[in-house]
């Protein structure tokens, strides 16, 4: 499925533009500026200026918040968002309710306490943030993510992604039987979406600490439709061959 783009201009915007240099141009602002978030239970509050949110946006990390402060603006970060900008990119710290910062391993235990397959939906995150996707939740279709190629004012998202690890099947709890896999393809199929299996295998090395991430491995699959009519050969093909 080629890239839908959104406007004449949208493709040249993008190449002009990359995600990897927005992304890079907020690792620097956030560290210039020692940015701190909020930890709220499942997520994470951080204050910004008119430059960061811009960035933020420009980037595809978390959402505005609007609240009834006039003169703070504030982002919402999801979970796997806040711990890559924590871990990966080692630009944000966290600040815990008890208003002491989280080191990363603090902040995974208490990530992994709300969301027990954080380690593998993280690892699913990083793993494509890392090849520059853009990744929004993907809750309204079914799936753990929606993947772009670029911010989603110049896109649409051609992937819905599941994460899903090697193996466990008290934590998949999806995609067990045919049935599900013939509804989650049609449901991808109908918004015009390919789905994207990330399979993650820790390699028997648990989720202990944040060392475990890097020895996991990813493994990609797509499971589209078999259309007969595409698949079918051309008559007018084979009829010159016979002759």
């Amino acid at each position: 499925m080629k890239p839908r783009w959104k406007g004449k201009d949208s493709e040249a915007k993008a190449f002009a533009d990359p995600m990897s240099k927005i992304v890079l141009q907020l690792q620097s602002s956030l560290i210039q500026s020692e940015t701190c978030g909020l930890l709220s239970s499942c997520s994470v509050l951080v204050e910004v200026d008119a430059e960061l949110a811009d960035l933020l946006n420009r980037a595809c990390f978390g959402r505005p918040r609007i609240t009834a402060e006039k003169d703070k603006k504030w982002f919402q970060l999801d979970m796997e968002e806040a711990f890559y900008l924590c871990f990966s990119l080692k630009c944000l710290k966290v600040v815990g309710e008890d208003g002491c910062i989280k080191s990363n391993e603090e902040l995974w235990e208490y990530l992994k306490s709300k969301k027990a397959v954080f380690p593998v939906s993280y690892k699913a995150y990083s793993h494509l943030r890392h090849k520059n996707w853009v990744l929004r939740s993907g809750l309204q279709y079914g799936v753990d993510f929606v993947a772009y190629r670029h911010h989603p004012a110049l896109v649409h998202s051609e992937y819905a992604v599941l994460a899903l690890s090697e193996g466990d099947n008290d934590l998949n709890g999806r995609l067990r039987v045919w049935s599900d896999v013939h509804c989650t393809v049609r449901l991808c199929g109908s918004v015009a979406k390919t789905l994207l299996i990330v399979i993650v295998n820790n390699n028997s090395q648990g989720a202990i600490s944040t060392s475990c991430l890097e020895h996991y491995t990813v493994e990609e699959r797509t499971i589209t439709r078999w259309n007969p009519e595409q698949s079918r050969e051309d008559r007018a093909v084979l009829q010159n061959q016979t002759k």
